[in-house]
């Protein structure tokens, strides 16, 4: 699969060019899954999901809440890293029959892949790394309050002062 967006994570509007990818949390030795996918024209975190285990089902269910969210798709480039979930021939198709554009790393360049793995250090360090956990369950119920506060209340100076959905939204009227 050809890296087709070459690190260039600039994107004019909504909904052109995606990034996706997992990181593992773990809490008292039992680990969660974290797949999220992020629009590159504002950061927004556009659909995400959690298991207990890598499965492909976590990754093609985020795909697909994240993909049902649009109508047309064909102008659309997705995004990953090299991982098995991206190389299999249903997310790919999932991906084909939308007309979605597939994009991937380059072998061993983490630089392809920096804009999600910002955001998941991130999560980690005003989240995971200050919170006391003491269950999965509230790890996961956390990361989606995270999450919620990284889309709608978390500014950022590069967009105006606003949060990533108050840019979207602000911009798309």
């Amino acid at each position: 699969m050809p890296n087709v967006l070459q690190c260039d994570f600039c994107a004019t509007a909504p909904n052109q060019k995606w990034v996706t990818d997992v990181t593992e949390f773990n809490v008292n030795g039992h680990e969660l899954y974290l797949s999220a996918c992020m629009d590159f024209y504002s950061g927004e975190i556009s659909a995400h999901r959690m298991a207990k285990r890598p499965v492909f089902e976590l990754v093609s269910g985020m795909l697909e809440a994240a993909l049902s969210r649009l109508g047309d798709t064909s102008a659309l480039t997705v995004h990953s890293d090299q991982g098995w979930h991206y190389k299999m021939q249903p997310y790919r198709a999932m991906l084909a029959h939308r007309g979605v554009t597939q994009s991937m790393s380059r072998k061993g360049n983490c630089f392809d892949n920096a804009v999600i793995e910002s955001f998941f250090g991130t999560l980690k360090a005003e989240f995971l790394h200050l919170a006391a956990l003491d269950s999965i369950e509230m790890l996961e119920a956390g990361v989606h309050d995270c999450i919620h506060y990284y889309n709608h209340e978390r500014i950022k100076l590069r967009l105006n002062g606003l949060s990533l959905v108050g840019y979207r939204l602000r911009n798309a009227a």
